[in-house]
């Protein structure tokens, strides 16, 4: 009981598991930053390349 005692204690203030979750929150977010912001582009240059080809074309 004394050894389960110990590793109960031991993971408690361990900092291993938090350090993991918030690497993986960030991770994340950064994920979605990214995918937003290549959208964005990804859709103004579509509207760009519409316009050009208005212009062309008339």
């Amino acid at each position: 009981m004394k050894n389960f005692a110990q590793k109960v204690q031991r993971f408690l203030t361990s900092e291993d598991g938090p350090t993991a979750v918030e690497y993986a929150v960030m991770l994340a977010l950064i994920v979605i930053v990214c995918l937003t912001a290549i959208r964005s582009i990804g859709t103004n240059a579509s509207q760009t390349f519409t316009d050009v080809a208005a212009e062309l074309g008339s």
